[in-house]
C-alpha cells in the first residue's frame, strides 16, 4: 500500500508556492531570497539569522514510466497527459518544501528549536557547500565502520 504524500492532487501553481515561501521568509525576518533551476533541479536560497540557506528540491524526470503511461492498464499516455502529470508532480514538490521552511520557522519562532539547529544541514559554508553535503560521507562512513554512539546516550 502507498501512502498518500502531502498535496499530490494540488492546483497550486509552482510559481504561486514560490511566492508563498518568499512572502513567509519576509515575514519570518529572512533579509535576502533567490531561487533557479538547472537541469533537472531547482534551488531556494534565502539569508536569515545572518546565515545563507539553500534547498535543493530534485525534479522529477518528465521520462519516468509514472509520467509516461497510466498505472492500471500500463498504456502510454499522450505526450500532453504526460506532461500533465509531470507538472502535478513538480506542484506536489514546491507545495511540500512550502510546508518544509514554514514548520521549520515556526518551530524557530516557537522556540522548539535554535534557528541553527533546524536548518543545519541547508546553511552554506564559505566554500559554497552546505553542511550536509560536507559532513554525510562522514556520517555514512561512521555508520557503516560502527563507530556510532549509542542512541540513548544523551549528552557528549
Amino acid at each position: 500500500m502507498t501512502a498518500a504524500r502531502y498535496a499530490q492532487g494540488t492546483s497550486v501553481d509552482s510559481s504561486a508556492s514560490r511566492a508563498e515561501i518568499e512572502r513567509t521568509l519576509a515575514r519570518y525576518g529572512a533579509t535576502s531570497f533567490m531561487y533557479g533551476w538547472q537541469e533537472n533541479r531547482t534551488a531556494l536560497a534565502f539569508t536569515a539569522e545572518g546565515r545563507q540557506i539553500r534547498f535543493v528540491l530534485p525534479l522529477p524526470d518528465r521520462n519516468e514510466r509514472r509520467f509516461t503511461h497510466t498505472p492500471a492498464k500500463n498504456q502510454k499516455r499522450t505526450p500532453e497527459a504526460a506532461e500533465k502529470e509531470y507538472e502535478q508532480a513538480v506542484r506536489q514538490s514546491w507545495r511540500a518544501l512550502n510546508l518544509v521552511v514554514k514548520a521549520k520557522l515556526e518551530a524557530v519562532a516557537a522556540g522548539i528549536v535554535s534557528f541553527e539547529q533546524e536548518f543545519l544541514a541547508h546553511i552554506v559554508l564559505p566554500n559554497g557547500r552546505t553542511v550536509l553535503e560536507e559532513t554525510s560521507e562522514a556520517v555514512e562512513l561512521a555508520y557503516r565502520t560502527g563507530t556510532v554512539k549509542p542512541l540513548l546516550q544523551i549528552e557528549g
